[in-house]
C-alpha cells in the first residue's frame, strides 16, 4: 500500500530556496537547507537562468495548508460552515468559497492535499512577458543589445527616446528574465554573449619598483591640479594598456574624465616608450587645445618618454601612486568593458587601426547613467558646440 505522506508545497518551498540563494547560498546548500535535494535545486537555478522569480510570500488573508488541514478534519466532524469558519478565524463566506473551490468535483471530499494543489493552480495566473507581445518594443530591445548596451542602458535610454510613447518601456529586469528565465525567452538566447559579464581583474605586468626606475622626471598624482579630480572641466584624460597574448601586443586606452569619450592608440607592432610617444602625439593633436589639459597614467615603463608628449602636446601628465588602480576609475572600468571586444589570451596586434576607432565608438555610443542616460559622443558634442565664454570685463567711469 502506498504510503500517504505531507504533499509538497512547491511555491513556498521555492520562495525559500531562492531566500537562502539571495542570502549568498550556493544553489545546492540552499537546496539542502530547506530540506530538498541539491540536484532540485540545482535544476530550479538552471531553469531560472539564475534570476531570482517573484514568489510573494503567503498572505495572512489567504488560508495556509495547515489550516486547510485544520478545516478537513473539521468538516469531517460535520460542524456547520459558521462553526468552522469561527473555529479558524476566517469569515464564513471565505470558508465556504474554500469548500466549494477545494474540490475536484462537487461529491468529492475535501481534502487539504487537493486543496492546496487547486490554490496553488489559481495563483500563478501566468501572463505573456511584455517582450513577447510587443514586436516594437523587442526589436528596439534586441538591437540595442546587439550594439553593447546593457539592459540598465536600454531601459533609461527608452524613455528619453519615446517620452512620449507609455508602451516603450521595460525594465532592466523584465530583459534579464526575457534572456535568461526559461519560458520568457522573447529575446534570442545566444543575445546573452552581448552582456557584460563583469570586469576582469588584470594582474599587474611587472613590480611596481622596477616600473618607476623606468620613468625619469615623473610627477606624482598628488600634483595633479584639483579640477581633474571633481570632472567638472574637460580636457583631463586618464590612460593605460591592455596587454595581448604573452604580453608581446597591446592597445593604449584613453579616457576623458568629464565626458567618458574613449580613444584607442594602435601600437601593432611594439608598445615601447617610442611607439606610445608617436601614437599619443598624433591622437592629442587631433583634439581642440581646451581637451588637452592633463593626462593621469600608472607607472608603466610605456610612458618613459612622457616629457617629449608634453612638448608636442601641451598635455601634462601625472603618474597614479604604485598598485593604486582606484586613482584612475574611468580608466579601469572602460578596460574592463574593452575586455568585450579584445579578451584575455587574444594577439591584440592582429587587430587593424580600423576595428579600434569601431571599438571606441560602440563604447562612446552607450548611453551612460551619470550622463543621464546621454552617451559621452553627445556630450562631448554639446562640450565642444558651447565653449566656455569668457568672464565680462568691467567698465570703467
Amino acid at each position: 500500500m502506498k504510503r500517504m505522506g505531507r504533499p509538497p508545497l512547491p511555491r513556498e518551498v521555492r520562495r525559500l530556496f531562492w531566500l537562502q540563494v539571495s542570502a549568498g547560498l550556493q544553489s545546492s546548500r540552499a537546496a539542502v537547507s530547506i530540506g530538498v535535494s541539491h540536484t532540485a535545486g540545482d535544476r530550479w537555478f538552471a531553469e531560472a537562468g539564475g534570476v531570482p522569480p517573484r514568489i510573494a510570500a503567503p498572505s495572512p488573508a489567504r488560508l495556509s495548508f495547515p489550516v486547510r488541514e485544520r478545516l478537513a478534519l473539521l468538516a469531517v466532524q460535520g460542524l456547520s460552515g459558521r462553526a468552522m469558519a469561527a473555529e479558524l478565524g476566517f469569515s464564513p463566506a471565505t470558508i465556504s468559497r474554500e469548500l466549494r473551490q477545494g474540490r475536484r468535483s462537487e461529491l468529492a471530499p475535501y481534502v487539504a492535499s487537493v486543496a492546496q494543489a487547486l490554490a496553488d493552480e489559481r495563483s500563478l495566473r501566468p501572463k505573456p512577458a511584455k517582450l513577447a507581445v510587443n514586436e516594437p518594443l523587442r526589436a528596439w530591445v534586441q538591437n540595442r543589445l546587439e550594439q553593447g548596451d546593457s539592459p540598465e542602458q536600454i531601459s533609461h535610454r527608452l524613455r528619453r527616446d519615446f517620452p512620449d510613447d507609455p508602451e516603450m518601456r521595460v525594465s532592466p529586469e523584465t530583459i534579464y528574465q526575457s534572456l535568461y528565465v526559461q519560458g520568457r525567452g522573447a529575446l534570442k538566447r545566444e543575445l546573452t554573449a552581448c552582456l557584460r559579464t563583469g570586469r576582469a581583474l588584470r594582474k599587474p605586468r611587472r613590480s611596481a619598483e622596477s616600473r618607476i626606475q623606468r620613468i625619469p622626471g615623473l610627477v606624482s598624482i598628488s600634483e595633479r591640479p584639483a579640477e581633474a579630480q571633481d570632472r567638472a572641466v574637460p580636457g583631463h584624460w586618464e590612460g593605460d594598456l591592455i596587454v595581448g597574448a604573452d604580453s608581446k601586443s597591446a592597445i593604449g586606452t584613453l579616457v576623458e574624465r568629464t565626458t567618458g569619450f574613449v580613444i584607442l592608440l594602435h601600437l601593432p607592432e611594439r608598445h615601447t616608450a617610442d611607439e606610445v610617444e608617436a601614437e599619443m602625439i598624433r591622437v592629442m593633436t587631433g583634439l581642440p587645445e581646451r581637451l588637452r589639459k592633463t593626462l593621469t597614467w600608472d607607472r608603466g615603463g610605456e610612458m618613459a618618454n612622457h616629457a617629449k608628449i608634453t612638448d608636442a602636446t601641451g598635455l601634462k601628465i601625472y603618474f597614479a601612486d604604485p598598485r593604486s588602480p582606484w586613482q584612475r576609475p574611468s580608466n579601469e572600468n572602460t578596460n574592463g568593458l574593452l575586455r568585450q571586444y579584445f579578451p584575455k589570451g587574444t594577439d591584440l596586434s592582429a587587430f587593424p587601426r580600423d576595428y579600434l576607432d569601431f571599438v571606441a565608438l560602440r563604447l562612446n555610443n552607450r548611453p551612460r547613467k551619470r550622463h543621464d542616460w546621454l552617451t559621452p559622443a553627445e556630450v562631448l558634442d554639446e562640450l565642444l558646440s558651447n565653449p566656455p565664454q569668457p568672464p565680462p570685463v568691467a567698465l570703467t567711469a
